[in-house]
């Protein structure tokens, strides 16, 4: 049991990437906090890890709003008197240009994106330094690396974010607090089937995506939520201050 004894927090855990986490992490003995904007797929979340065995609680959560963030975080100590892992998930993402960009929009991507790592770590931070220690994993991607001309909205929020992991790694070092990101490429998640889904031909605009990768494929939400959970545990006791390319070998070409 990798996580046993210890409390997790995740953000956007109702589905998707979040979900197949909070999943793995109560598997490997942690007891899991979901927070989720929507209290249907949070809830259920929650009732899947009850049925296999696993401890978890939901907490209906806007990760932009402070108060939000701060009962989060509240449940997590009420309800089991601690806190070891915080996953920072939740994202939302918005597609056009600069110019198409709207302002509303803008505000909203970096409102959820990055404000929302922001504030989880605001709250999560303290009482980790109190019980000496603690792994904050933070979801960039790709596009904090590379860039995407329909998204320069959020992959602003995950560049923003690897810079913020590495301020608080340095920050909390000291203190026993790794800080880490993952950069995952696409993902079979709600958001990425939803993209496919708006398309012409479905099917055929996900096999070009598919093409772009070295597998042949994009990743299922499992496969990165083993990387958290490598993050999460004392297996990766020394790593702090840095981000794990999950891609594919995506980013590994040069056309």
């Amino acid at each position: 049991m990798k996580l046993g004894g210890k409390v997790a927090v995740l953000t956007g855990a109702g589905s998707g990437i979040g979900r197949a986490t909070a999943q793995r992490f109560a598997q490997e003995g942690a007891s899991v906090v979901v927070a989720d904007w929507n209290p249907a797929a949070g809830r259920e979340t929650v009732d899947l890890i009850r049925s296999a065995g696993g401890e978890a609680v939901f907490v209906e959560t806007d990760v932009s709003q402070a108060d939000q963030a701060g009962r989060m975080v509240e449940t997590a100590l009420a309800s089991y008197g601690r806190l070891d892992i915080l996953f920072n998930n939740a994202a939302v993402q918005v597609f056009g240009t600069i110019p198409d960009t709207s302002e509303a929009d803008w505000h909203k991507v970096l409102d959820v994106n990055l404000k929302g790592v922001y504030l989880g770590c605001k709250y999560a931070i303290p009482p980790m330094i109190e019980q000496g220690g603690g792994s904050v994993i933070n979801m960039s991607s790709i596009l904090g690396l590379v860039g995407d001309p329909a998204m320069p909205a959020y992959g602003a929020t995950k560049g923003g974010i690897l810079a913020m992991t590495k301020a608080m790694a340095q920050a909390h070092g000291r203190q026993n607090i790794r800080v880490n990101s993952i950069c995952p490429g696409d993902v079979e998640t709600p958001l990425v089937m939803e993209y496919f889904d708006q398309q012409p031909d479905p099917a055929a605009a996900r096999q070009v995506v598919a093409n772009e990768y070295a597998l042949g494929r994009i990743a299922r939400p499992e496969e990165i939520a083993s990387v958290a959970l490598f993050l999460a545990s004392d297996e990766s006791s020394f790593i702090t201050g840095t981000y794990i390319v999950v891609d594919g070998g995506l980013t590994s070409k040069c056309y």
